[in-house]
């Protein structure tokens, strides 16, 4: 039963396999109400600063801050948000691809590309290719701090204010709900007018403030502390992704492993059968020839 004893330690191995995937799939799912709570919470701060940058924009059509002019340069800047970890399904790979696909567009048009990484599946796609990497923040935990995202951002920032940056694109997968991530690539400098538009349409007009100390001071850190505010919401929002993801693709792996359970005690005993009918055969024959 040679081949009997090979099957049994595979089963036993597969078995050992599922208890694994089962654990993270739960592990999974309870961070993934923790991450989701707190890409919830993020959102109400990002939409109020954004509907004052809007109107502040509006009270002050004279003045323009470097983050909403238009720059010549021949350089593009990409803020790349991935996990840190794997085991999450396809996520990383669809949101990689999209930036392969926009670095190559980007190339074709004579303009070549600088690149934050957040997140160590990022940095690894982008050294790979060789791209290059201006700043990089990995290990993040959990939870996401803004004050370990701001350093390696405002590489960028600066740059594009200095005007040595045409846009700059956030890369990230949107959490839409468990079953469904969506990734993106969207500008984030110069601040589009579609989102400017979008917040325009809920915001109150008339609005009027009182500056201290004066109202380009006020602008100027609220534009900052508003695209910091974005940068935040997309990290949030790329890991409750990656906890929904890991969750669905654990699911998937403890009932492929049930799968290949089932299938291996069916060989397991279609061949104990047949070494039981091998025996019984050897015996009726000794004893017909008795």
């Amino acid at each position: 039963m040679a081949v009997g004893k090979e099957i049994r330690g595979k089963i036993k191995s597969v078995e050992n396999t599922k208890k694994i995937t089962k654990a993270m799939e739960m592990v999974a799912a309870s961070k993934m109400r923790k991450a989701q709570e707190r890409m919830r919470a993020a959102r109400p701060y990002a939409e109020k600063i954004r509907t004052i940058t809007v109107n502040l924009g509006k009270a002050n059509p004279e003045y323009t801050h470097a983050f909403m002019r238009t720059n010549s340069a021949s350089v593009a800047g990409f803020i790349v948000v991935t996990t840190d970890k794997g085991l999450c399904g396809g996520l990383n790979t669809n949101v990689l691809r999209l930036v392969t696909n926009k670095l190559r567009e980007l190339k074709n048009e004579g303009i070549s590309t600088q690149a934050v990484a957040i997140g160590n599946k990022g940095l690894g796609f982008l050294n790979r290719i060789g791209a290059q990497v201006v700043s990089h923040v990995t290990q993040m935990g959990d939870k996401p701090h803004l004050d370990k995202l701001i350093g390696p951002v405002k590489v960028l920032l600066d740059a594009y204010a200095e005007g040595k940056l045409s846009a700059v694109y956030l890369c990230y997968t949107q959490f839409e709900n468990t079953m469904r991530q969506e990734p993106v690539v969207e500008q984030l400098l110069p601040l589009s007018a579609e989102r400017m538009q979008a917040t325009n349409a809920k915001a109150e007009p008339g609005w009027d403030y009182i500056y201290e100390p004066d109202a380009q001071t006020v602008i100027d850190d609220l534009l900052v502390r508003y695209v910091e505010a974005l940068v935040y919401q997309a990290v949030a929002e790329n890991m409750a992704s990656e906890q929904s993801a890991r969750m669905v693709a654990m699911k998937a792996a403890t009932d492929n492993a049930g799968s290949v359970i089932g299938e291996l005690k069916l060989i397991y005993n279609k061949t104990r059968q047949a070494a039981i009918t091998k025996e019984l055969s050897e015996i009726v024959a000794g004893a017909a020839a008795v």
